[in-house]
């Protein structure tokens, strides 16, 4: 899905001015809007000094190891009712 369109589009609702220019699509994405199997991620310096600063202290590598396998296999799969409740739980935790 290309969504410079209809950033444009949104931009001439707004009646905001395109002087700044249209992002040009990933190295993955295609043109036609078909991006299937073409998914990457990218982190920013930001995300990379937190991984950095975090060292080893507290992370279980074997578990880190499982999950990027997982990933570049594509066979990682999670539980959303799972993780919702436990954001639930969470947030209703801080407020208390």
């Amino acid at each position: 899905m290309d969504i410079r369109s209809s950033l444009d589009g949104l931009k001439s609702l707004l009646g905001t001015s395109a002087a700044a220019p249209a992002a040009s699509p990933k190295s993955g994405a295609t043109a036609g809007g078909s991006g299937i199997g073409s998914d990457s991620a990218t982190f920013s310096s930001a995300a990379s000094e937190v991984s950095q600063s975090a060292g080893d202290a507290g992370v279980r590598m074997d578990k880190v190891s499982s999950i990027q396998a997982a990933l570049s296999a594509g066979t990682y799969s999670i539980n959303p009712s799972a993780i919702a409740s436990r954001l639930v739980d969470s947030m209703l935790a801080s407020h208390a």
